[in-house]
């Protein structure tokens, strides 16, 4: 007998907890993250749908001095040069329609409101969005690129790739922040790995331990009732 809706099997309680569980994690402790759970947590994300099997991803994954290395220049970048560096492709459009614009406000009233940034204190938040060049002193930095050869399509794949390594890292005890900011230092990038030609820089994702005390303080944030993003038709 298929087993009815509201009687929750321990692994469907398990996989509710650890997507209900990720959220995008800025602090981290200073703790190492060995290559074992590295290497399994991109083998369990390679099994993202993917149409016809392109698996169109690559993920460039950095630790110790080669990350450092790479810091070091995104920071000196930020720094000195940040309206010199775009993006190759747009992550939102220049105004967002509603509901859209509220909610990114939203998020910000909440996500600096627990740091205790008020909106007219500019320096803390750029110094907060700074961080993004230091992976938020994450232990491991990740570049995710994609072939741009490939349609939209393709990109939706990427997406489900990238779900799948902060899932399949929340799993193992570890947080992770996905990172849009870092594609516009796609030149910063390429200089300091071996990206082919084809590769475009999508985002960058910290991941390690994280706090435990932020996680206790961290903001939640809210997400729009069922009835408002699903239409059901025939139940």
């Amino acid at each position: 007998m298929p087993q009815k809706s509201n009687e929750l099997s321990g692994t469907v309680r398990t996989v509710d907890g650890v997507i209900r569980g990720r959220f995008a994690n800025r602090y981290f402790v200073d703790c190492p993250v060995d290559l074992a759970t590295v290497r399994q947590i991109v083998e369990v994300a390679s099994h993202a749908g993917t149409g016809a099997n392109l698996q169109p991803w690559h993920v460039h994954l950095l630790t110790g001095p080669a990350k450092s290395s790479l810091v070091e220049a995104l920071g000196a970048a930020h720094e000195t040069e940040a309206g010199l560096h775009q993006p190759e492709y747009n992550y939102l459009p220049t105004e967002l329609p509603e509901p859209f614009a509220s909610r990114r406000r939203e998020f910000g009233a909440v996500f600096y409101g627990a740091l205790g940034i008020s909106v007219e204190d500019q320096a803390a938040r750029a110094a907060q969005t700074a961080r993004n060049c230091r992976f938020f002193d994450a232990p491991v930095g990740l570049i995710f690129t994609i072939d741009r050869r490939l349609e939209r399509g393709s990109w939706l794949d990427l997406g489900m790739f990238i779900q799948n390594v902060m899932l399949a890292a929340r799993a193992r005890g570890l947080e992770t922040c996905p990172q849009e900011f870092l594609s516009r230092y796609h030149a910063v990038i390429r200089s300091k790995l071996a990206l082919a030609p084809q590769e475009m820089v999508i985002c960058g994702m910290a991941m390690g331990f994280g706090d435990p005390e932020w996680s206790l303080r961290r903001p939640h944030m809210p997400k729009a009732p069922v009835d408002d993003i699903a239409s059901f038709y025939g139940f």
